[in-house]
């Protein structure tokens, strides 16, 4: 029985069948890794985002390296912001709306400085690629309360001059002439004295752990399923072979007759009325 399975034809079925449960554990790994980056990152909001604002300190309490422990920590910080070197981040959607993100190194006492996240702005209408308006930052000294976040990769694409295309700090450190810290950049929640206008603060990010969890135990099913599927193919394959044996050896037992179905009254009715010719 089953020495079909060994063949050429069916060998092939099984490790095509094989070659794609592994794909599909794959995707439902990669999901479950989803997950649990997810839920490091909501770990992290919840204990470090409603929490007071540390005093900037340069060597404890600063952006010179990063600490992924520490990410939406609030650090408070008194500087000046460099207006002459703001830039703003390419391909920045926010709420399904395309736009940018500014960026400005506010430098401190100490003769550093950090770059600041101050918000966000929607595409413009007058010009193709840019805001329409830069709201600038204060003139004179300024108290910022800033949320400790990772730099990001270079990204292999330019950007019109006063643009760039990710938060790449040690490419925004290449075009000034003073110490930036590189290690982390800050994403604004406030500053003092607040000017008329600011481009938009991002609110509270979400705590939804989403639907990695669900997605992934639907791929370890669908793995399964093919090998279910493959078994039930190969036990129709086994039958019709066996039916095939047994009528070319005449032993196929005869079909029990098929039940008649009842007529129903009217159409014993007409079967009636048809046998008297009306």
């Amino acid at each position: 029985m089953y020495r079909f399975l060994v063949s050429p034809r069916w060998l092939g079925w099984f490790a095509l069948v094989v070659l794609l449960a592994v794909a599909c554990s794959a995707l439902g790994m990669w999901q479950l890794d989803r997950r649990d980056q997810l839920a490091d990152t909501i770990q992290r909001i919840e204990s470090n985002y409603d929490q007071p604002a540390v005093p900037y300190a340069g060597g404890t309490a600063d952006f010179r390296s990063f600490d992924p422990a520490e990410e939406w920590l609030p650090i408070e910080l008194t500087g000046t912001y460099d207006s002459a070197n703001q830039l703003v981040v390419r391909n920045r959607p926010f709420s399904g709306r395309p736009g940018y993100e500014v960026l400005v190194p506010l430098q401190l006492a100490d003769g550093s400085a950090v770059i600041i996240n101050r918000g966000w702005l929607p595409i413009g209408n007058d010009a193709a690629g840019r805001p329409d308006a830069f709201p600038q930052p204060p003139d004179d000294e300024v108290t910022v309360t800033a949320r400790i976040k990772p730099g990001e990769p270079q990204l292999d694409r330019g950007a019109p001059e006063g643009q760039i295309a990710s938060i790449n700090l040690a490419r925004y450190d290449e075009i000034l002439d003073y110490e930036l810290q590189t290690g982390a950049y800050g994403l604004m929640s406030a500053e003092s004295p607040a000017p008329a206008t600011s481009p938009r603060i991002f609110p509270r990010p979400s705590l939804d752990a989403g639907p990695h969890l669900s997605y992934s135990m639907q791929w370890f099913a669908f793995g399964a399923l093919l090998f279910v599927g493959f078994g039930y193919a190969a036990r129709q394959q086994q039958r019709t072979a066996e039916e095939e044996a047994a009528e070319a050896n005449g032993t196929v037992a005869a079909l029990p007759p098929r039940r008649q179905r009842r007529p129903t009254a009217e159409e014993e009715e007409d079967a009636y009325l048809d046998a008297r010719g009306y």
